[in-house]
């Protein structure tokens, strides 16, 4: 690898970075004129019981803490690739072209689906905000926000199955496995159930530093791959989130809610299918598949053993809250597993 690349690959991480110095105290500022945080606390499980422990935990309502905090990542990551696709047109020379991360076959469809579920979130946020809707969280109905995370995943692998020509899935041992047609639906799946694991946005501090060790991860393995413009992307995602912790570890000035989490997740599995690393997902993405299996094995576990429940509370992180972990303890042993579970998938995909 070249200096040229190196410097393509790291410096959108430092330029995102502070660009969102700079634009979330004005991010803040605005949503919170927008009075976008939420009024009450959730009453109820999404089973419908009486969410007892999570009121205890909780009191949301009284901190006037702004949602939304994925708008700030979303707009540092734009402006990012939005500097250095300028550059060549200002002055056109090796450098201001070589650091152009923006490219039809690698990086076009995952900035789309970002900005989409960045949309399908912040509607949500908005809806949550305002006490609409008609769901326990008094935001966008789950089933919606399920479907258009749906939709996003098979705009995806459209795209990669006509456009890209890609209808295989890379295993080990087992090489390519090519399942035609079925790759779409294969894909739809991958994208709501990474996308479920989002409910790790609870404790402040601890879905930013997980969300910047995955996508640190991904660049890894996309140098690896050869595709330094997914690279580049990934650096500069996690550069963007690196600034939103900054203003999210506690005390919260900024939560990163659904427009964070939506846009994130579909952009972290539009990767994975990008660089023919969907195997790596599990690996990679583990702290986000735990804490969603502990919310349907708590959720099974009260229906077939009469309310019996596995955890004190789900997800999985607001059980050691429970517990009596502090909540800045919880979420740096989070960042610590994340960045084992991290490590682990760089090394897979250079062996």
């Amino acid at each position: 690898m070249n200096t040229l690349s190196i410097i393509k690959i790291l410096l959108p991480l430092i330029t995102s970075f502070f660009i969102g110095l700079v634009i979330f105290p004005y991010i803040i500022s605005y949503l919170t004129n927008l009075k976008m945080w939420k009024k009450k606390s959730v009453e109820k499980t999404i089973d419908g019981r009486e969410a007892i422990i999570s009121n205890k935990l909780h009191n949301d309502e009284n901190k006037n803490t702004p949602r939304s905090g994925g708008l700030g990542v979303i707009l540092s990551v734009l402006l990012c690739v939005l500097i250095f696709r300028l550059l060549p047109v200002i002055d056109t020379n090796n450098f201001t072209l070589g650091v152009n991360m923006l490219s039809r076959s690698q990086t076009w469809m995952p900035i789309i689906a970002m900005l989409l579920g960045g949309i399908i979130g912040f509607i949500d946020d908005y809806a949550v905000s305002h006490d609409m809707g008609k769901y326990i969280g008094k935001g966008l109905d789950l089933k919606y926000r399920i479907i258009g995370v749906a939709i996003i995943g098979v705009l995806a692998s459209y795209w990669l199955f006509f456009k890209n020509d890609i209808s295989s899935l890379y295993l080990p041992i087992l090489g390519n496995i090519n399942i035609g047609y079925w790759f779409l639906l294969f894909a739809m799946f991958v994208y709501v159930f990474i996308y479920s694991g989002g409910v790790i946005d609870g404790v402040d501090g601890l879905s930013g530093g997980v969300f910047a060790v995955m996508f640190t991860s991904y660049g890894v393995v996309s140098i690896i791959h050869y595709q330094n413009d997914i690279a580049a992307l990934c650096f500069s995602v996690a550069g963007a989130l690196l600034a939103f912790l900054w203003f999210n570890i506690p005390p919260a000035q900024i939560f990163l809610s659904e427009s964070g989490t939506t846009s994130l997740t579909v952009l972290l599995t539009t990767v994975a299918f990008y660089t023919d690393s969907i195997w790596l997902l599990p690996v990679i993405a583990l702290p986000l598949i735990l804490t969603s299996m502990s919310v349907i094995i708590q959720l099974l576990s009260k229906k077939f053993r009469n309310g019996k429940k596995v955890f004190l509370v789900a997800p999985i992180h607001h059980h050691f809250e429970a517990l009596g972990y502090a909540k800045h303890n919880v979420a740096m042993k989070y960042w610590i597993f994340s960045f084992i579970c991290g490590l682990t998938g760089v090394v897979l995909a250079a062996i």
